[in-house]
């Protein structure tokens, strides 16, 4: 698999989840367990990608500007995650807040994919996405262990 469809699998997962969550209600045993498995999906997700996509990308002009951009979606991200975490689940603001983390990931999915996705498979050789994927999939085994 090369990076891109490896991170592509990962994104649907993650939009599965946050789809999910926001269809829960009060501090439910559902709505809990969601909420962790996003939690631990999500901060995956960014420590592996970081790591063997966007700095990867870092080195090239072409998609230096457009990975930290994405970096800095990933620390918004963790924002709202912490905030969920500072949050009773029964309170109407978390599922407020929960909604507006939503919207961001969306939003971040679909500009990686559709924006940062194309360019950067210009700035990347063949041999190299899918030596990337290879090993964003086995940190994302060791990290998805290790939670």
């Amino acid at each position: 698999m090369t990076i891109f469809e490896s991170l592509r699998a990962d994104h649907d997962i993650q939009r599965t989840l946050v789809d999910l969550l926001v269809k829960t209600q009060g501090d439910s045993e559902g709505r809990n367990e969601l909420f962790g498995r996003l939690r631990r999906e999500l901060l995956a997700h960014a420590g592996a990608e970081e790591r063997y996509f966007y700095i990867p990308l870092m080195e090239h002009d072409l998609t230096q500007e457009a990975a930290r951009h994405s970096i800095a979606e990933h620390k918004e991200l963790d924002d709202y995650l912490e905030r969920l975490d500072d949050l009773e689940m029964s309170e109407a603001e978390w599922l407020k807040t929960a909604k507006d983390l939503s919207d961001r990931l969306l939003h971040h999915l679909a500009e990686e994919e559709s924006e940062i996705f194309p360019v950067a498979g210009k700035a990347l050789g063949e041999g190299q996405k899918t030596a990337l994927g290879d090993d964003y999939m086995d940190d994302m085994e060791r990290r998805r262990s290790d939670s």
